[in-house]
């Protein structure tokens, strides 16, 4: 595939993993990007940790077009997070995602849209699945977790609450007739689904970029975009630069 790959997104799609014996987040050294690179992608990487879909689209907007390349756009993690600090203050009270979920499907209209009238082709990526279990213990870190747990109602809420930012990546690429790349299905998919996710209940581990790999080499393998063999369990890991 000699088509330009351009990445829009968060902390997954950069790669970032959380490194339980360092005690702090790095790079996956076996991430995706860097993997789909050695299958011989022409990726451009612009994710970054912690962005929203708002902050990534302002970013777009002030990039060069390059008419004919592929717009990968991935968010939603960082979009549906809620102000912790907040919910354990206050528990009795609603408190909303970074960016509300109207204002969220929004801005993805607007990136396909402004992708599209760039000349490039837009594709939706539908984010992997969160672990509720840990990122509960996660954001009740230094926190009361009675309270935030009054909020939620449930432990489970909060893969519910995430599930409706993945859903509306969907819905606003069938509306548009955007291509799909869903990343959700092959963790459900998965035995062992903590088994991919970090400490945090959030970021895919090294194996769960390795998953996303596969998934994206699959989707590429089925347009016609990779040979077969690079896809259907092939390990990427080991595919050599050069």
């Amino acid at each position: 595939m000699n088509e330009q790959i351009i990445l829009w997104g968060d902390s997954i799609g950069k790669g970032v993993i959380y490194n339980e014996s360092r005690g702090r987040y790095c790079l996956a050294k076996e991430r995706c990007t860097v993997l789909l690179q050695r299958a011989g992608l022409n990726i451009d990487n612009n994710a970054q940790m912690g962005q929203t879909i708002s902050e990534g689209l302002e970013q777009f907007r002030a990039s060069a077009a390059q008419p004919g390349s592929v717009t990968v756009i991935e968010y939603g993690g960082n979009d549906c997070d809620l102000d912790w600090d907040a919910v354990a203050a206050e528990p009795a009270v609603f408190h909303d995602g970074k960016t509300p979920l109207p204002l969220f499907r929004q801005a993805l209209r607007s990136f396909i849209t402004e992708a599209r009238q760039r000349g490039q082709r837009p594709v939706a990526v539908i984010p992997p699945p969160l672990e509720s279990e840990r990122y509960y213990r996660w954001v009740c870190r230094g926190r009361d977790p009675q309270r935030i747990l009054s909020y939620l109602g449930d432990v489970h809420h909060i893969y519910r609450w995430h599930e409706r930012y993945a859903n509306a990546v969907r819905e606003a690429a069938y509306e548009l007739c955007c291509p799909v790349i869903d990343l959700r299905t092959p963790f459900l998919d998965a035995m062992d689904l903590p088994g991919l996710i970090c400490l945090d209940g959030i970021h895919p581990n090294e194996d769960g970029q390795r998953l996303i790999a596969g998934a994206v080499a699959d989707w590429l393998a089925d347009r016609g975009f990779l040979p077969r063999p690079f896809a259907s369990g092939y390990d990427l890991s080991c595919a050599k630069a050069g």
